[in-house]
């Protein structure tokens, strides 16, 4: 599955840089997201196949800390970037006169800027507030990686503010983007409902399905992954289901983008000369 992942999302970036006519801002962020996905599952899964292997499951401070940051970053990258493709969506479909003269080059560039900055942040300041704590010098942690909550209920020490920092943050993360790509949908749809043929409507729709597809998935599993974890007592329950978004969402992307997608398919059999 790790290997399909990879591979999937790969075809994706080369389809992309090597085919001229892909040189647009929509499969500029759908290549930001591919490779976000690589970065996402490689972060955890290599480690646990790792300890599979060696029946070792024995991790350093640094290298447990160092794989929640890096997860933190990737996962809050994933939100940020579905919510600005749901925002080039609203453009094109809402503004399609207007659309390469707002979403030009350098501002596509900032967006993605944008949001690796706020991931990168979010991650260091949770990090940070993870360094304050104190820890018992053998500890098991019920995951198959360091997930930060996991992590912080571990503790010795008062753990209030982290958690009270952990959850407020990523609600108002998760919701600015979600709120973001509910509204650019909302508009959406009411301007696909005024276009006269139904050919124009199906064109219109058709541009946004795999988005939709994908922030279905994407959102799914994550509040499935804490509502599961919330309600359940066991801590394998809670893992089983992180595997639904860890390891099965990024796999799924590059199948729904390129099954769904024309021009991907087409740009795939161009650079295996098909």
């Amino acid at each position: 599955m790790y290997l399909v992942t990879v591979l999937g999302n790969l075809l994706i970036i080369l389809a992309t840089i090597s085919d001229p006519h892909l040189h647009t801002p929509m499969y500029f962020f759908l290549s930001n997201l591919s490779f976000v996905d690589i970065c996402f599952t490689s972060t955890t899964i290599p480690k646990m196949l790792v300890n599979i292997q060696t029946q070792s499951k024995a991790i350093t401070y640094a290298g447990c800390i160092t794989q929640m940051c890096l997860f933190l970053v990737f996962v809050e990258l994933d939100n940020f970037l579905l919510a600005v493709m749901a925002y080039d969506r609203f453009v094109a479909i809402c503004h399609p006169l207007h659309y390469t003269v707002i979403m030009n080059p350098r501002f596509c560039g900032l967006l993605v800027l944008v949001c690796w900055i706020l991931s990168v942040l979010h991650a260091l300041l949770q990090s940070l507030m993870v360094l304050q704590l104190s820890f018992s010098p053998h500890l098991e942690i019920p995951h198959f990686f360091c997930e930060l909550n996991q992590v912080v209920q571990l503790a010795c020490s008062d753990i209030f503010l982290n958690n009270m920092l952990m959850y407020f943050i990523a609600l108002l993360l998760a919701s600015i983007a979600l709120i973001g790509i509910l509204y650019s949908y909302a508009k959406i749809a009411s301007s696909i409902r005024v276009i006269s043929s139904a050919r124009g409507k199906y064109k219109a729709f058709s541009t946004c399905a795999s988005h939709l597809s994908v922030v279905s998935l994407f959102y799914g599993t994550g509040f499935g992954v804490y509502l599961s974890s919330a309600a359940a007592q066991s801590s394998h329950s809670s893992a089983t289901a992180s595997v639904m978004y860890t390891v099965v969402t990024p796999m799924l992307n590059p199948f729904i983008y390129s099954l769904r997608n024309k021009d991907i398919k087409q740009s795939l059999k161009s650079l295996f000369g098909g």
